[in-house]
């Protein structure tokens, strides 16, 4: 039981890094946001158009589509590398996950 638990966290830990490696990105016209796969906002780019004060409102309003694209492309990637970690470990469990 404990060299499973063990197995568990060593996977757990391997997905991380993973996750880690993979990026995802979203994009809302002129608005571009970079995060991985764990959910983590690596760069954020703005056209350079768009900067000027009067477009202050569209621009918040652009990064949070882009920034929600991105978490949805992440999460994707993440729920899809669980059940391929978990049915791997425990092959009658990968139904449970999606699969």
């Amino acid at each position: 039981m404990f060299g499973k638990l063990g197995e568990a966290k060593q996977k757990a830990e391997e997905m991380k890094l993973k996750l880690e490696a993979i990026t995802v990105e979203g994009n809302a016209q002129g608005v571009s946001v970079i995060a991985n796969a764990n959910k983590k906002i690596i760069s954020i780019a703005i056209a350079p158009e768009l900067l000027n004060p009067e477009n202050k409102e569209q621009i918040e309003d652009l990064l949070m589509v882009a920034i929600d694209n991105a978490m949805n492309q992440a999460e994707n990637i993440s729920a899809a590398e669980m059940r391929a970690m978990m049915g791997g470990m425990m092959p009658g469990l990968g139904n449970l996950f999606g699969n």
